[in-house]
């Protein structure tokens, strides 16, 4: 089994690109990895303290910690699309940080040891639109509402499966863009609470970057069918403006 894991919390303010956020990792080392073997990949807290982002290229670092798709990305050297790393971070203080406060600290590792700068440019993109069916939604209010909102995607041979507890529409669709879907996704639900929910559908290849194989034979449905009859949610391709990041200057980290 292949396990990968996207947390789709909601994002603090964007910081500016010549601007260094206040909140750092007390340590961090960044090593590149290995292009030969095929690894999952995964951006999580291992413990309270102990943050650590596998197998990621700038941009997809970038797209994370800026909750972006990674489409909406352009610009810079090109080993910023192919070249990985693997960051294992330790953060400040006594209490686990958030999922914004974590970002804003890979906001600042980018900037310090990437030398990241960038400028944002407005474009009219092919994006998707998640909706309410017309029967309603089919899942129910969060449970434990003061637990850590969660959105992970496990992925099995034959299917994949998506549990959320204690997320928002926000949440699901920014991982839906993020790490699952080549291209934007907007939530015009009109849902402002936190939900609990499952996911299981068989992925294309679409999603994922086509880094996930296409399972041959499965008896789960296709995702906008899996949305629609599973969380009675639709979602739909269309155009709509989305601001795109564009990398103005990028370095390989020293360590």
């Amino acid at each position: 089994m292949f396990r990968a894991v996207a947390l789709g919390i909601v994002m603090a303010a964007g910081v500016a690109a010549a601007q260094s956020p206040a909140v750092s990792f007390e340590v961090a080392t960044i090593k590149p990895v290995d292009p030969g073997p095929q690894a999952g990949r995964f951006l999580r807290m291992e413990n309270d303290h102990r943050f650590l982002a596998t197998n990621f290229t700038l941009k997809l670092l970038i797209a994370a910690a800026y909750d972006l798709n990674p489409r909406t990305i352009t610009g810079g050297p090109g080993w910023t699309d192919s070249d990985k790393f693997t960051i294992e971070a330790l953060t400040p203080g006594e209490k686990r940080p958030d999922h914004d406060q974590q970002m804003l600290m890979l906001r600042t590792l980018l900037h310090d040891r990437f030398h990241l700068a960038f400028h944002r440019v407005p474009k009219v993109f092919s994006i998707y639109e998640i909706t309410v069916a017309k029967g309603g939604i089919q899942f129910d209010t969060a449970g434990a509402p003061d637990r850590e909102p969660m959105v992970t995607s496990v992925v099995y041979p034959d299917h994949l499966e998506m549990p959320a507890r204690n997320a928002s529409m926000d949440d699901f669709a920014r991982v839906m863009q993020r790490a699952i879907l080549d291209r934007p996704v907007v939530n015009k639900t009109g849902l402002t609470g936190r939900y609990d929910f499952d996911l299981d559908w068989v992925p294309d290849e679409t999603q994922f970057g086509g880094a996930i194989p296409v399972p041959q034979d499965s008896k789960s449905p296709p995702l906008l069918v899996a949305m629609r009859e599973q969380l009675g949610l639709e979602m739909k391709a269309t155009r709509g403006p989305i601001d795109t990041l564009v990398i103005d200057k990028a370095d390989k980290p020293e360590n």
